[in-house]
């Protein structure tokens, strides 16, 4: 089952990053960009975000920053850059909106998190109708454990826009949270099906429940799949693939994730631990040989 594993991750995961480009997006300052909905950085001073991978082929990039209507581009295969303008708006949903993101991103503590929670409100109220801001809300409510809000915040997304593959990744999220398992494991690959394959959110949050389960090597199997769908940026994954191979006593491979997660954030939060324990785990990868 191990080999089976691994060469079903080889034939899959590796040609999709070999069909890989560079592309750069120039926009507003400090503007986040979202590629075919997968949320890939912030543009920086001067507009500008650098995206190394991006798999070949025709795909749709998003751009939001506050103060602007968002808009949403064609990139044309072969291009390797894009200019999206941005127009500035008075759209008293959309400010209060963006003021709610910003918010859940800071948030540290609840106090913080109830009151991005109110911003979503008041963008909810000035447009009722707005899903986006019904899935901000159901994460917020997520994180402040208040579940059976955050479902009807997920149901009222779906009454305006019935697939939404971020809806149903968190969706699942909240059903992991309450320990639904089976519930949660439905409702991630539902959102891989709306994504059209595409939902690492999803792919990580079945991680997430494998491991639960004990499944540690099925859960580094879908953990991958996130990564390339993520274009292999995202340093997080690379810490959760690495204590999944510590759980299952493949010190060698753990070795390998947590210097890539060095690699892509080398003073990411979780940089510290990393360096405290990877000179042990060389010592207990001597003498032993990786699985690709």
């Amino acid at each position: 089952m191990k080999v089976v594993l691994a060469v079903l991750v080889f034939l899959f995961v590796t040609p999709a990053i070999r069909a890989q480009t560079a592309i750069t997006i120039t926009s507003e300052p400090n503007a986040i960009v979202w590629i075919d909905e997968i949320r890939r950085g912030t543009t920086d001073a001067n507009g500008k975000l650098s995206i190394a991978k991006v798999s070949a082929g025709r795909h749709t990039v998003r751009v939001r920053a506050n103060g602007f209507k968002e808009t949403t581009a064609p990139l044309l295969p072969g291009r390797r850059a894009l200019d999206v303008k941005l127009v500035r708006t008075t759209d008293q949903a959309e400010l209060s909106f963006q003021e709610a993101e910003t918010a859940r991103e800071k948030a540290r503590d609840d106090p913080s998190l109830e009151k991005a929670a109110e911003l979503y409100r008041q963008a909810l109220k000035a447009r009722p109708a707005f899903p986006q801001a019904q899935v901000g809300l159901a994460r917020v409510l997520m994180d402040l454990n208040q579940f059976k809000d955050a479902h009807a915040a997920i149901d009222a997304a779906r009454r305006t826009r019935p697939s939404f593959a971020e809806a149903s990744a968190i969706e699942g999220r909240i059903y992991r949270e309450e320990a639904f398992s089976d519930d949660a494991i439905r409702a991630f690959r539902r959102a891989i099906r709306e994504g059209g394959g595409v939902q690492p959110e999803a792919h990580v949050g079945i991680a997430r429940v494998l491991e639960d389960k004990g499944q540690f090597e099925e859960a580094i199997v879908e953990f991958k799949k996130a990564l390339v769908q993520l274009s292999d940026s995202e340093p997080v994954i690379y810490q959760m693939i690495g204590a999944a191979y510590e759980k299952i006593e493949k010190p060698k491979e753990a070795v390998a994730a947590y210097e890539k997660y060095l690699q892509l954030a080398p003073n990411g939060s979780y940089a510290a631990a990393i360096r405290s324990i990877l000179d042990q785990l060389k010592r207990e990868a001597a003498g032993e040989q990786i699985i690709p």
